[in-house]
């Protein structure tokens, strides 16, 4: 029964590193597009470093040092270490992790970086817009505030209560009540079957990277599962937060 159990675990684990790394991978595009570059394989193009210090470049609006010319492991060792150290400059925790790990392309590692990349640039500023006490707005966890926003957007909507950023995405709802409660022109939710997961995270994906440019972080399948992976609904839902919150300033 606990081998059963463990062996359970270790392909629920395997799937959720494969989610993550194509959802990253997504992600890291998005921005990369900007400078003409891509990813194609996050565990083997990250390695030299030099996506990496583009990346954060594009992300912070700073210029890091210049990537050391060569293709040999020093030079790789060196300016993954460039963008370790920047990335230390603006106080992120980087535990346990060293350049040699993403120099020798360990997977959990890799996608550990990213993710406390997309923490630092993309979800750390976020706030509900609830209140204007700055204060309050301190004691919200970003992740608490995101779940707030979505609660908040949400509300009334027939069928969706969002509780987490897993099972309550599975069914497409809470993607298009977040579009419809924004612009409701785009969005017929009152024809929406909450039975029909598969339309609704398509219309939802679809309208979103039509009208918004927003790009499809996330494949209908991984969401349409009994447990989705929660750091990648996260990191797609909080680009309809700075969407929104840009649109909103407009």
């Amino acid at each position: 029964m606990m081998k059963c159990v463990l062996i359970l675990i270790f392909f629920i684990s395997v799937e959720r590193e494969h989610v993550q790394k194509k959802t990253f991978t997504k992600w890291i595009n998005s921005h990369l597009i900007h400078v003409h570059c891509r990813v194609a394989d996050l565990y083997t193009d990250l390695r030299d470093g030099k996506l990496l210090i583009k990346l954060l470049e594009i992300l912070s609006g700073e210029r890091l040092p210049k990537p050391t010319k060569g293709k040999m492991r020093i030079h790789c060792l060196e300016n993954v270490d460039k963008a370790l150290s920047f990335l230390y400059d603006q106080r992120v925790q980087l535990e346990n992790l060293g350049a040699h790990d993403i120099v020798d392309g360990h997977p959990r590692l890799t996608l550990g970086l990213i993710w406390t990349i997309i923490l630092r640039f993309q979800i750390q500023d976020v706030f509900a817009d609830d209140t204007d006490d700055p204060e309050k707005r301190k004691s919200k966890s970003a992740k608490d505030a995101l779940l707030l926003w979505c609660q908040m957007k949400t509300a009334g909507y027939n069928n969706v209560n969002v509780r987490n950023f897993t099972t309550s995405w599975r069914d497409g709802l809470a993607f298009n009540a977040i579009i419809h409660k924004h612009r409701a022109d785009l969005i017929q939710y009152e024809r929406l079957n909450k039975s029909n997961a598969m339309h609704n995270l398509n219309n939802a994906f679809e309208v979103a990277e039509r009208e918004f440019g927003l790009t499809k972080l996330l494949d209908v399948e991984d969401v349409n599962v009994e447990i989705p992976d929660e750091k990648s609904i996260i990191t797609y839902v909080v680009t309809y937060y700075h969407y929104f919150s840009k649109m909103k300033q407009v």
